[in-house]
């Protein structure tokens, strides 16, 4: 897998069309029209390719929220072949490297919305990953899956106790979409996506922490 990353505003009409071809027959569908808007709400996009075949594509910033660093998702896709997991590492793989050279020596907070429970495997190696098995959220995890929704542009729609976002429009919604039916994912984290209707533009916010020490030695996409 190739990685390119660059910033939004040098996404072509023609790239566009090529990241909504990767659903054009499946949920999510995010068509080109979705992507153009997108592109003006995201800092940068990566795609991950195999040869000349896109195999995948991440919007995302790296930004300070409340003087938190943070690597903040928008939107990403993986197709859906025998390559997802690769192609999800490769993609994950250039983004930490730039969350390491943006903050050097500072733990950093991924944050993103996830359609289905294969999610998860974007958060493998990082700490402190909220929602978990068996962990009661804190006030201030509560307080950050606020902050994260607003930023995503879904507060009203975030339920703060189960972490759902749950849009009353039919707009498309945002998020991370990947499957890897053969990548073992943590224990109890399908039964936050009892009530997810991603169909219906329904996701959960999940944010975890990359420690510094992690980013430097490349551990977190192994």
């Amino acid at each position: 897998m190739e990685v390119v990353t660059k910033d939004t505003n040098a996404i072509s009409d023609a790239e566009l069309a090529e990241m909504a071809d990767l659903c054009i027959d499946r949920e999510p569908r995010f068509d080109i029209g979705y992507l153009s808007k997108v592109r003006e709400e995201w800092v940068l996009i990566s795609t991950a390719r195999e040869g000349n075949k896109l195999r995948g594509y991440s919007f995302s910033t790296l930004e300070r929220i409340g003087g938190t660093p943070c690597l903040l998702v928008g939107l990403a896709l993986i197709d859906r072949n025998a390559k997802s997991e690769q192609a999800l590492k490769a993609l994950l793989a250039d983004q930490f490297r730039r969350a390491l050279l943006a903050f050097p020596d500072e733990e950093v907070l991924l944050g993103t919305r996830l359609l289905t429970d294969h999610g998860y495997r974007a958060f493998q190696g990082l700490e402190d990953v909220v929602p978990r098995h068996e962990h009661k959220p804190t006030g201030e995890e509560r307080a950050w899956a606020r902050r994260l929704a607003k930023r995503f542009g879904n507060e009203k729609d975030l339920d703060d106790r189960t972490f759902i976002i749950a849009p009353k429009a039919s707009d498309p919604v945002g998020g991370l979409d990947v499957v890897a039916p053969k990548a073992k994912l943590p224990q109890g984290v399908s039964a936050f996506f009892a009530d997810v209707q991603a169909d219906n533009g329904h996701r959960l916010v999940v944010f975890g922490w990359a420690m510094p020490e992690d980013l430097a030695a490349g551990r977190l996409t192994r």
